[in-house]
Order: structure tokens, then sequence, then C-alpha cells
């Protein structure tokens, strides 16, 4: 086709980041559009922007794992896809680990985001484990979805309640939003510790809280039985899971970000009834972390126990 048949080829730009010399197609690609109406749409280029700003401290976070991407290439209000597979056109430089049959993408510098992030991935799902030793997840992971009307809030007063459990243990979780309707918390553990016993503390933790608190917690995905409550997802903790990575965009109707939080700030939300101070958008969190760093850097110290809370506790309580 010719002139005015011929289809538009992509606007591209070249440019360096970090000595790495990358090629970037439809900047003004609208991912999120303007909501509300009077407001300006939120481009690919903008995220490009934001994932490259916050590599110094999200790139810890996912080096050494095997990520899953997660792909809205026509926005946020369209089809998504998963990709496992790191595409066969990634830079030469990008390396792979593979897990199974899948070679995953490994991003380990500022350039490798921005690349994803032209992939249009807004989302980036990280293993619990890292090189050397995939089957050695750095952290448990509790993470809270909660089922209508159930929301952030209530899922703030779960993550208070597993906080407690874990200072009986003289345990130290460290929380963040989702950067959707829920919340993660994490507790670091060393490379001894393995997923047999990061599971099944979680497993007795969300069986334990279960118990005392049946009309809040559930610990099945049956949806039948968890409206209105927080499902704690203890099945998170195997190898060929992965969790939101913190920093991570996410497709709400505007740009939020899964965001590193002080337990104080999820106290003063269940407190008030106000969720707005557990969401953040690209540019608060960007502010934050020049203000206050990564809140979530503890997570990998890459030490830390688990007490040896035995299989015969996974058996009380409600199956």
């Amino acid at each position: 086709m010719t002139g005015k048949d011929a289809p538009m080829a992509p606007k591209q730009e070249t440019v360096e980041i970090a000595g790495r010399t990358l090629r970037l197609s439809n900047l003004e690609k609208p991912l999120w559009p303007a909501h509300p109406p009077d407001s300006s749409a939120f481009t690919k280029g903008q995220m490009i922007d934001y994932y490259t700003r916050i590599a110094p401290v999200m790139i810890p976070h996912l080096a050494g794992r095997a990520i899953t991407l997660r792909r809205w290439p026509d926005g946020v209000e369209s089809h998504s896809f998963f990709e496992k597979n790191c595409p066969s056109h990634r830079p030469d430089w990008l390396a792979t680990v593979a897990m199974g049959d899948v070679d995953y993408c490994r991003v380990e510098e500022p350039a490798a985001l921005a690349w994803t992030a032209n992939l249009a991935s807004v989302e980036l799902h990280p293993t619990l484990a890292r090189l050397p030793d995939l089957e050695a997840p750095t952290a448990v992971v509790f993470d809270l979805d909660p089922g209508e009307p159930a929301d952030i809030l209530t899922c703030a007063t779960v993550a208070l309640l597993i906080r407690d459990v874990l200072d009986r243990f003289e345990l130290t979780g460290f929380i963040k939003s989702s950067g959707s309707k829920g919340l993660q918390l994490y507790v670091p553990v060393g490379p001894h510790v393995g997923y047999e016993r990061t599971r099944t503390f979680a497993h007795v933790v969300a069986r334990l809280l279960e118990r005392s608190h049946p009309d809040l917690v559930v610990t099945t995905q049956e949806r039948a039985v968890r409206k209105g409550k927080v499902l704690i997802d203890w099945g998170q903790n195997a190898p060929s899971k992965t969790t939101v990575c913190v920093y991570s965009m996410r497709p709400w109707a505007q740009p939020s970000v899964s965001t590193p939080l002080h337990w104080e700030e999820v106290e003063a939300a269940e407190k008030t009834g106000d969720r707005d101070r557990l969401r953040f958008g690209p540019d608060e969190v960007l502010a934050r972390v020049e203000r206050e760093g990564d809140l979530l850097a503890g997570v990998l110290a890459g030490e830390g126990d688990l007490p040896d809370l035995g299989d015969n506790e996974v058996g009380k309580g409600r199956r």
C-alpha cells in the first residue's frame, strides 16, 4: 500500500540509559486514558520515565529473579496477557534465567527495566527466590486479597493481626500496598529456610487467624466463602508463584504503584477509614523514595529464621 492507505510506522526514539542504547516506540500512546475527562492521559513515555527513575530502588527487588511480564499493549482498559518466556527479540545484553522449560527475563539494570516498559509491561512479577538458588525463597509473603465489600482497609486490619502474630515470634514484617485492592506483607528469611517451611509457616498463621477471626479471614480460594472477607493467600509461597514487585505500576483507572508503607500509615488508615492513605501514584512514589529511601530494603537482607510450627498445626481448623 502507498499514500494515505499505508499504515503509519510507529514513532521511534533512540535513547541511552546507563550506557545502553535503546529504541523506544509509541511514546505518546496513552496507556491510562484521561480519568476524569478534564485530566491528561498517562502515556507509555511517562511510564518508561517512571521506571527509569525508580530503577535504583526497584532493581534490587528484581535482580537474580525470574520475572513474569504482564503487558497491556492497547492500554489498561483493553486486554492484557502474562508473558513468561522472555521475548526472542530482547537485546543481546539482557540475560535470562531458566525454570523448567521457560526462559524468564532477568531485569538487573535500568535499561532492562526501560526495555520491558517499552513492551507496555505495566506490571513485573518476580519469584520469591533468586539466583544462585531458585529453590530458596528470600521471604515469606502474606498476600492479602479482599472479597467485596471488603477492601484495602479490611486488609489493613488483617495485616495488623498478622503483625501481632509475628511479634510473638520476634519476627519483623515489612508491608506494601499491592497498588490494587490489597496489601502484601513480607518476612525476610535466610537461604537455609526453603519453601516447605515458608509455605507451612504462612499456612499455619493464616489458619490461626481464620479460626480466631472467622468473619474476617479466609484461607481458601473458593469465591463463595470470600465475600466480605480477606483471603490470606499463603499458597503464594511456592517456586512457581510470583507476586507483583514493589514499585510496579498497576492498571487502575488512574496510574497507581505497589508502594512500601510505614506500619504507622497502615494503622492511621484503618483508624480513620481513609483508604487514600494507602494509595499512591508514580510521582508520589518517586517523591517518597527521594525523601525516605526504600522502606522495603530490609526484605533484601537474606537473613532470618522461622519457628518450626509443624505440619500438624495445619490440619487444625476449617478446611
